[in-house]
Parts: C-alpha cells; structure tokens; sequence
C-alpha cells in the first residue's frame, strides 16, 4: 500500500474521518455559507511531518477557504498559464505537461528547472501548499530529450514477467523524479478487446489476467515501498473503465457491454491496482452504453470509492467534462458530484474557479463532495513529501538516461520479442554468416521503433532522441560481419541472409484508429526484392498490435513481432545473434485478415493465425 496510515475510525460526516465545516467567506465576488474556523499559528499540524497523514489533512482542509480548495482541484497544462502569479493567485494544485508541452530546452535540468519555478509560485501561497505535477510517461520518461525509452506496454505484456515490469517502472520514477516531476499518467490497464483501437499498444494486452498482473507490478515500481522516497512517483491507473472495448475499436467510443461483462474484463486490472496502493485513477473518454465515463456516479463512487475502497484522487482526462452534455457549469457540476475530484482542464483554470464557487454557493455541488476531492488530493501530497521537499533532487537529474537504466530497456526488449516464424533454423544468425543485408523503412529509424508518445504526443520519425537503431545494433553485433543497407531491399546481392525491419510508423490515440491493419506496399515490396535475392530473409515487426501479414509469411524464413522496443535497439540484436534465447509470447491474438476482427482468446469460433500466448524459441548461443 501507499506510505500513509489510514485512519481506522471514520466519522459519519466523510469517508476520511474529515468533518464538515461551516465557513462564511466571500471570494472571488460569491458568497459560500460558511463560518472561519482559526487555529492559533503553533498548532499548525500539517506543516508537522511527526502526525499523521490523516491529521494533517484534517488540520489543513480546516484552514482552507473555498477558493482554496477549489484550486487544488484544478489541474492545467503548463502551456496554457497566462501568467506564473496566477499559480499562487487561483492557488493552483496540479499543473501538467500534455505531450509534447515541454519547456524550450528539453533536456532534463530545464524540466528541472521549470518544475520548481512553478513549485516557487505555489509554496508562495498563504498556505503554502506545494504543486503536484504530471506527466504521461507512460514507456519512460518518454518526453524528455535523452531520457531512456522503454518498449510500449503490449511488449511488456509479452513478457509475461511481472518483476522486469516492476523494474521497469522503478526506473522510471527515478527518471521522473529527476525533472522534479512527482506523478506519472501510468499505467494505463486497458484490456484491449479490438485491434482497430489507436491505443492499442499502450494496454498491456487483451486479457484482465494479464492486465491485473501487470497494473499490480507498475503501480508498485513507480510508487516503491514508500512514497515519500525522492525516487517514487504517484502511479495513476487508467482509464476506468472499458476504454479497451470500445464498439469498433473507436477511440473514446462506446463500450456496449453489459454490467457482468465489464466487471469481468475490464473491472479487474484496477482491483489489483487499488490493491497495489495507486494513488491515482484517470477516468475514461469513452462512454458505456452512451452514458460517458466522466459523468457516472456509479462506476466511479459507487463500484471504485465505495465498493473497491479507493481512497486517492479520480482526476479527469485531457478536456474530458467538455465531453459531457450541457455547458461548462453543468459539466463541472455533474462530472465532480460523479466522483471526478481533480479536473484536467487543462486551461479554463479562471472560469473553473468562478464556475465551481457558484456552483457550491448555489448548492449544486456541496461543501462535503469539496471536502472530500480535496482531502483526497492532500493525502497523496502528503504521502509523497512534497511539503518537506517540494523541489527536485538534482542528484536524481544526472542519472537520467545512464547505462544502467538503458540496461533494464535492453532487458525488456529481449524478452519482449515473439517469435511467430523460425523455418530451418535461420535464426539464431549462424557464425559462419559473414555479410547481412538489412532494409526497412524501420531498420534505421529510432522514432518509428519508439512509436507514440515519444518526445510528441504522436511520437516522430527520425533521431528524435538518445538510443541504438536496429540496424546500428546489428552493425554492433556482428563485427566480423560486413552489414550492408538498403531501404527498399535492393543491394542484398551476395548478402548471406536478408533482415527486413518493417511495419507502422508512430500514432498516438485516435490518429491511430485503423480499419484496415495490412502491411503497406513498401513494406510488401521490400521483403519481395529481398527474396528474390535467393537468400533466407528475417523480418522484423515494429507495430503497435498485431498486423494482417497476408503472403508475407511465404516470403520470410523467420518473423519477429518486435513491437515498439523504445531506444534500445541492442535487444532486438541480442536476439537475432543468439545472446539471448526468445521468451515472448504473445499478449494479443494474431488474426488472418480484417474479417477476423475482432478476434480474442475464448472466442467460440477461435482459428487465429498464431493464438493467444504463442511464441516459438531457440537455444541460446
């Protein structure tokens, strides 16, 4: 669990032991019905790390005005800050960069540096209440120049090693933390049901077993065995519930299941990750049976605060309440009385602080509904440390991107790999191979093997960050051996074997929702020119899920679903030279064409072409 006691008596007025209060405040020009309640300087409690979480949540939240309050629920993006005084004028809690919102230099000491001007503004309020801030680092510290990328979580799902994830993760919240950052928008624990879905790849897989286990291993290496540690971030489960089941694979669609079949494939992942103590829970864009996520009461108080005994903060998605029907009053008002406690704005920062004081002056969202989001958002701060050590630890910055943390990467690529395809034995590369030929669109591309979500929101092609293309791996590993490349797969004459490394280019959410998932015909025609050489050719997947490969299995003697291995090409390479025997088994099933979508494991009529759990391997070196 997280490092903070709970409280074991709970009064009858808050699920948290926090009584109601009854101030009188006029603020903002709107009057709230309330009495002040003054405490003299020295019982200031919460300032004191000696008590407990829950008595310096209970101390603050009584020294608070409602406008106060009303700021720690507002969360906006950095880019959207009219002026840095506004921080410490709206008593801003959260501040978040979206991807791509970086500062202008971004490498690490910047994000330092611009995390703990922010942080200055906010420790300047009377108060003094520090800034949680959030990222989508999501395989990595994947928005920060030079920081290691991992490979996307349907690799990881791959495999099937829970403690590598936790690794994983841990690494992570170093690097994280390392920018001064505190709170990372991961993992996201969608079962993902259609391969249509741009998101795909950002689940771990199309099973709640293999969700739950690995949400429960995330959630703990981001969150470590204490939360106050400089190294651990918040962890933030997403999105609840049933983004992964969308009908048609459509991003921020509708999930038309019943209330059994959502408890069974999509509730489960979040019961191991509650159970692992996560801080944090995001709710979902997509709606289920049209009612949207951002507003149900009962999906997100009901079942997650009440039934599964939640007890840290619902923040919303990226504009997530304008989704809901009616205005901008009665979307705050529906999407906070459904349980949202901290709101993604991620700009309206001035109008949500005018808007939410009506609102309660009006009645429409009570004192108590406040009272509760805001002592949610106050116990994880306090669990995290951020009053004592609000600004970064810059012995943290100088590790971002080190050996060390790209050894972990590495590992995670190896056992990440599938094998679908090893006819012959072309695989591991023989020693007697003495001249390779590798083409692809991808061989030497570290954005596309990267994927979304890298440096942008959609990710980029190109030298967009620190890492080891494949194909540079491949030239690492084979000393002996003469490596020659071609995009297109001409010039593999008097090669000994042919490596193809094909599939997508980077997507991130709905620019990646797809109707047809077949190869494109570079990718075809590169493996044609590469067989026509007469030689065994390998091909090497990067994709975010499994594609239609048609009559590309008569042209290749090996296939690799390599997925999106982030920066560290040497794993892929690990593989193909035998240093490393494949492990992965695949974490979604691999249909034969389109008509087969969607296609999951347990289906009566199941007869995919590779299935649910499928990798071949080969003896190491």
């Amino acid at each position: 669990m997280c490092a903070y006691t709970k409280k074991q008596t709970k009064t009858k007025t808050s699920r948290f032991g926090i009584p109601a209060l009854s101030l009188a405040i006029t603020l903002f020009g709107v009057t709230c019905n309330e009495s002040t309640k003054s405490l003299p300087d020295e019982t200031e409690i919460y300032k004191n790390p000696k008590y407990s979480v829950d008595e310096r949540v209970n101390d603050l939240l009584s020294r608070m005005t409602l406008s106060e309050k009303i700021g720690q629920m507002i969360q906006i993006d950095r880019g959207f800050i009219e002026k840095e005084s506004d921080i410490k004028d709206y008593f801003i809690g959260s501040i978040l960069s979206g991807g791509g919102s970086s500062p202008s230099s971004n490498e690490p000491s910047a994000w330092a540096d611009m995390v703990d001007n922010f942080q200055q503004q906010a420790v300047r309020t009377r108060l003094g209440i520090p800034l949680i801030y959030g990222i989508d680092a999501v395989h990595g510290h994947n928005n920060v120049h030079g920081a290691v990328i991992f490979p996307h979580n349907i690799g990881l799902g791959c495999t099937r090693n829970p403690e590598l994830i936790q690794q994983a993760a841990r690494v992570t919240a170093k690097e994280v933390a390392g920018t001064g950052i505190h709170w990372t928008f991961s993992p996201c624990i969608a079962v993902v049901r259609n391969e249509r879905w741009g998101r795909t790849y950002e689940g771990f897989g199309e099973t709640p077993e293999l969700a739950g286990m690995m949400a429960e291993a995330a959630v703990r290496g981001y969150q470590g065995d204490d939360l106050s540690d400089n190294t651990s971030i918040l962890a933030c489960a997403k999105h609840f519930l049933g983004d992964g089941g969308t009908t048609g694979g459509h991003d921020q669609g509708n999930t038309e299941v019943d209330e059994a079949t959502m408890r069974r494939l999509h509730l489960p992942g979040y019961i191991s990750a509650v159970n692992a103590g996560t801080g944090s829970i995001m709710a979902s864009y997509n709606s289920w049976n049209g009612e949207k996520m951002h507003g149900n009461q009962y999906w997100l108080t009901t079942v997650l605060k009440k039934e599964l005994d939640f007890e840290g903060f619902l923040v919303s998605d990226w504009s997530g309440i304008d989704q809901l029907p009616g205005d901008f009053a009665s979307d705050i008002e529906t999407a906070v009385n459904a349980g949202i406690d901290m709101v993604m704005l991620p700009q309206r920062y001035k109008e949500f602080m005018l808007t939410t004081l009506d609102l309660v002056n009006q009645g429409k969202i009570s004192i108590e509904r406040i009272d509760d989001a805001v002592s949610r958002i106050l116990r994880m701060k306090f669990a995290l440390g951020i009053f004592e050590s609000p600004f970064t630890d810059r012995a943290l910055t100088g590790t971002i991107g080190c050996q060390e943390h790209r050894n972990v990467a590495r590992e995670c690529v190896r056992q990440s790999l599938v094998l679908l395809k090893n006819e012959n034995s072309t695989l591991p590369i023989a020693d007697s191979v003495t001249h390779i030929h590798v083409a692809g669109k991808n061989a030497d591309n570290l954005g596309n093997q990267c994927g979304g979500w890298t440096i942008s929101w959609q990710g980029g092609s190109g030298n967009i960050t620190v890492g080891t293309t494949i194909l540079e791996a491949i030239r690492h590993a084979g000393t002996e051996v003469e490596v020659t490349f071609s995009s297109d797969g001409l010039g593999a004459r008097n090669a000994d074997v042919a490596i193809a490394v094909i599939g997508e280019t980077p997507y991130a959410e709905g620019s990646g929702d797809r109707s047809d998932l077949s190869l494109s015909a570079e990718d075809i025609s590169t493996v044609i020119n590469l067989r026509s050489f007469g030689i065994p050719t390998i091909i090497v997947l990067i994709s975010g899920r499994p594609l239609i490969l048609d009559n590309i299995m008569l042209y290749s003697d090996a296939l690799i679903a390599a997925w999106l291995p982030g920066t560290e090409g040497q794993g892929v390479a690990d593989v193909l030279f035998g240093d490393f025997a494949p492990t992965g088994k695949l974490s979604h099933t691999w249909p034969r064409s389109m008509s087969q979508i969607p296609i999951n494991y347990g289906d009566i009529d199941y007869d995919p072409l590779f299935e649910y759990g499928f990798g071949l391997t080969f003896p190491k070196k």
